[in-house]
């Protein structure tokens, strides 16, 4: 699913999912469809796929930018606290929003994510329905209250 997207005109908001479950993919996709803001989806599987996109090294030398990401933590290859991290300590990325969505309740967790600047953090829910509640609920909030500071 490297760089797969849902497209949409040239006006619409960039997410960028990081997320190495096919099933949560989907149930993106689908939520997002379902919502009212036209997005181009763009989903990697794992934390190294994910900061190659946000650089634009390689085949994604020519991806936008993406205006949110979702990202899970237990990833492939890097996981998302990582990603986190390396998103944050860097001052072309950081002002990306970072919603964490992810299956772990852990405090732990938690903390460390917040700790790391997250600006969000979410355990997904396993009913479907709710899933797609919570997607149209942030990809609603991200886009139509907030103000995010324009591309540096």
């Amino acid at each position: 699913m490297n760089g797969n997207s849902l497209q949409y005109p040239a006006a619409a908001i960039t997410i960028l999912l990081v997320e190495d479950n096919p099933g949560d993919v989907r149930l993106t996709q689908e939520a997002l469809k379902d919502g009212k803001l036209a997005v181009n989806l763009r989903v990697v599987q794992n934390g190294v796929e994910a900061m190659a996109f946000l650089r634009r090294e390689g085949e994604y030398a020519d991806v936008p930018r993406p205006d949110l990401i979702f990202l899970d933590l237990n990833l492939p290859k890097k996981d998302g606290r990582e990603v986190l991290a390396e998103i944050k300590s860097n001052d072309g990325l950081k002002n990306i929003p970072v919603v964490v969505l992810t299956s772990s309740e852990a405090d732990t967790d938690i903390a460390k994510c917040y700790n790391l600047h997250a600006n969000c953090y979410i355990t997904k829910p396993v009913d479907m329905e709710q899933f797609a509640t919570v997607v149209q609920t942030v990809e609603n909030f991200w886009f139509t209250i907030v103000k995010l500071p324009e591309e540096e």
